[in-house]
């Protein structure tokens, strides 16, 4: 296995791959891996003949100084994850200035408004941050396919969104969300629970479940009211927002349409930490 920390010899690597007519996957992380960034590159190893997997912890995407400090940095256990997956992956673990290279800062995107949904509401500035380095990354590695998982399902589809309007030849491909075995959706922030949250935040899942159920028979606020309730009543949880949109427009949905798909999008704080979730409900 490569560790590559500058672009320079990432893009050699690349060209040579590419000579050779290879496709190429990209896994963009932050690190702080866990299994269910180990399916995203599992299944990109089955796809491509090569695969980058990225490491960047991005300075841009934080509107939290404090959430960015915190953050898990722990590239030699990461490194030895992706070896149990296989040992020909390219990783891209560089310094921020590789990236940045002075400028460290965000390019504000027009996203169509998907930006300002749920999590643009209340992590101003994030989405272009995530813009930023995606757009940097797909421009470094230049993959063919670039691998998301839907538990981040706003950000899949604003990269989908950015995918189109720049032109960039990349098929972004979603992975389904993993989950521990009590359901709450894997994550990297899951290791700084506490004990007490650890073992109430399954109740996140569980209450998605019951809203999809509910949501057979009853109208959107209805159902969006229940939700509040449920976190009104907890003892640790608290409830940052719940919401039941449109899958291609993020829209806030009342009533129900036919042909149409909709998803119920989650935000938690379990003591100090943030936890998202989401669920298809039709």
């Amino acid at each position: 296995m490569k560790i590559i920390t500058v672009q320079s010899e990432l893009k050699k690597e690349i060209e040579l791959l590419k000579s050779q007519g290879k496709t190429l996957g990209l896994v963009p992380t932050m690190g702080a891996l866990h299994q269910g960034h180990l399916s995203l590159v599992k299944r990109a190893l089955k796809e491509n003949d090569a695969l980058v997997v990225s490491i960047f912890v991005n300075p841009t995407q934080f509107n939290n100084t404090e959430d960015l400090v915190q953050y898990p940095r722990t590239l030699e256990r990461d490194v030895a994850l992706l070896q149990t997956a296989s040992d020909a992956i390219l990783v891209y673990a560089p310094e921020v200035a590789d990236v940045y290279g002075e400028d460290v800062a965000s390019v504000h995107y027009d996203f169509g408004g998907l930006e300002h949904k749920m999590e643009g509401q209340f992590r101003p500035g994030h989405f272009d941050g995530v813009g930023t380095i995606v757009k940097r990354l797909f421009e470094i590695v230049t993959p063919d396919y670039a691998y998301f998982g839907e538990k981040d399902f706003q950000q899949l589809a604003i990269i989908k969104k950015m995918v189109k309007n720049f032109k960039i030849p990349v098929v972004v491909v979603p992975c389904e969300i993993l989950r521990e075995e009590n359901g709450l959706a894997m994550s990297s922030r899951n290791v700084r629970l506490k004990p007490e949250y650890a073992e109430a935040a399954p109740f996140i899942y569980k209450t998605l479940q019951d809203a999809k159920v509910m949501f057979g028979t009853e109208r959107a606020n209805k159902v969006t009211e229940w939700v509040e309730s449920q976190f009104e009543n907890h003892p640790l949880l608290k409830l940052e927002y719940f919401v039941i949109a449109d899958i291609q427009t993020l829209e806030t949905i009342e009533n129900k349409l036919e042909n149409t798909l909709y998803r119920a999008f989650v935000a938690v704080y379990a003591d100090d930490i943030r936890l998202i979730d989401n669920l298809a409900l039709n």
